[in-house]
């Protein structure tokens, strides 16, 4: 299924009391985010903890998401790993499972030249045949794919034809953009830049708390998109103290799963060594939340 500009929800992974992957309640994050109306989910993303998981759990990620989203949109899958072979062997097995795309980011543990992180994209995208997004985020690979690098690169590999950009520098957004628009689509991986990278062109945006309120950024980029900037404004403007705090009150991760604890989806606590919130960041996402009653669970 081709995948549309809009908003990509990075679906958080919930876990049962043991601390397993709860498939379960992953498929209603799955629907939640569907019937919202976004334009694809995300399996194994940042947001869905993939560092944190094993192997076959990722698999089973994967499998989970491309089952219950049905086609209805497309599934991204983050197949990115520390060793190619490990994130060729992922990639094939997202491709066979029926995802519609793959992220890849590169390696995030020992910082690699730009030729070698360049190698690992290639190697990972000729295994596939389907569509590959990169996956850019400096802060956690220690390499930045700057605009005219990613776009030579999609120029040479034509089933790269994504990047969700995580720099949260909307001057290097606007770069892939302009520049290089007519080869690759560009979301942003940063929520809280939705209304200003929409407005300069980007496809979409990849966000985590597409969990906790879908229906609210789709209202947005559809105003957008339809022209009327007022609208998207007053939209956005309702739900902006909610993203604000779950972007800079407190890590981003551990605040989406609290808000979706608060609404009334119990996903349990992040996988250590991540620790849930403290208790005064969760008042905080309570106090926002109370303006937003809609997003609350009805049973």
């Amino acid at each position: 299924m081709p995948l549309q500009n809009g908003i990509l929800t990075a679906l958080a992974t919930p876990y049962d009391e043991a601390g397993d992957i709860d498939e379960k309640l992953l498929r209603v994050l799955v629907d939640r985010s569907v019937d919202g109306g976004v334009s694809g989910v995300v399996a194994g993303g940042s947001t869905g903890e993939f560092a944190a998981m094993t192997a076959g759990e990722r698999r089973l990620l994967v499998e989970t998401v491309v089952d219950q989203a049905a086609g209805r949109v497309p599934v991204i899958a983050q197949t990115g790993a520390v060793a190619t072979r490990e994130a060729v062997e992922l990639t094939r097995h997202a491709e066979k499972a029926g995802a519609d795309v793959v992220m890849v980011v590169a390696p995030y543990y020992e910082a690699l030249t730009m030729n070698e992180t360049l190698r690992y994209l290639r190697t990972v995208a000729d295994s596939v045949s389907i569509p590959v997004m990169l996956y850019n985020i400096p802060d956690a690979t220690g390499v930045n794919l700057d605009p005219d690098t990613v776009g030579a690169l999609a120029r040479e590999q034509e089933n790269i034809r994504y990047i969700k950009d995580t720099s949260a520098d909307m001057a290097q957004a606007g770069q892939l953009i302009h520049r290089h628009g007519d080869v690759i689509d560009t979301f942003l991986g940063w929520d809280s830049l939705l209304l200003a990278s929409v407005a300069e062109g980007a496809a979409g945006v990849m966000a985590g708390t597409a969990n906790v309120m879908p229906a609210d950024l789709v209202a947005v980029h559809q105003a957008l998109t339809a022209g009327d900037l007022e609208l998207a404004r007053e939209r956005w403007k309702r739900i902006y103290p909610l993203m604000d705090t779950l972007m800079t009150g407190g890590p981003f991760i551990q605040g989406v799963r609290a808000a979706l604890q608060e609404i009334g989806l119990p996903v349990g606590e992040p996988r250590e060594p991540l620790l849930p919130v403290e208790d005064a960041h969760r008042e905080r996402i309570r106090a926002a939340l109370a303006d937003l009653p809609h997003l609350a669970v009805r049973a």
